[in-house]
């Protein structure tokens, strides 16, 4: 199993960043996957999920109407689009195959002028 990360970086605020997870060794297709964030000093917390159809996603309150989570099940990828970017929004982004011990190597995010 491997989840590969890539986007991220540093941008000002009110700015966006796309944030993608390639899967493989598992049917991606079946599975509901989420999106986690870790700022510094705290817990990892979901910030948006999709189910294996993509026919529902769910945001934390924080990020809705800002985030758009998504994922293509031919390219076996998941996605996180995030707009209007806020300072509170910095940490470092994982992909999780969910329930399971699965996790992307870490995206950071930095939001700042």
């Amino acid at each position: 199993v491997q989840l590969v990360q890539s986007g991220g970086g540093l941008v000002q605020p009110g700015g966006s960043l796309n944030l993608s997870c390639a899967a493989s060794g598992f049917d991606f297709s079946r599975y509901y996957m989420p999106w986690y964030r870790q700022a510094p000093g705290k817990e990892r917390v979901m910030v948006a999920g999709i189910t294996g159809t993509g026919g529902t996603t769910d945001y934390a309150d924080s990020v809705k109407g800002r985030f758009t989570i998504s994922r293509d099940n031919v390219k076996n990828i998941l996605y996180l689009q995030m707009n209007n970017l806020k300072p509170e929004d910095s940490g470092v982004y994982y992909c999780k195959w969910y329930g399971t011990d699965y996790w992307g190597q870490g995206t950071q995010v930095t939001v700042s002028s």
